[in-house]
């Protein structure tokens, strides 16, 4: 299933790697594509939003929505 999360805080392709791999933390198998610009992470995964969410924010991004 896909899930949008709006992420604040990447500013660069180092944040975006760190978001990438917070997320195949919690799903090794999820399609992860990210737009900087829009501050937005598309997340293919069968994980609970809510375990998404908090691997990304653990990362120390904001995570709205």
């Amino acid at each position: 299933m896909k899930q949008t999360f709006t992420v604040t805080g990447m500013t660069c392709g180092h944040c975006e790697k760190a978001v990438t791999r917070a997320v195949k933390q919690v799903d090794p198998q999820a399609e992860v594509t990210i737009d900087r610009a829009a501050n937005q992470v598309e997340v293919q995964s069968e994980q609970p939003r809510a375990s998404l969410a908090q691997a990304i924010a653990e990362e120390g991004y904001a995570v709205a929505a």
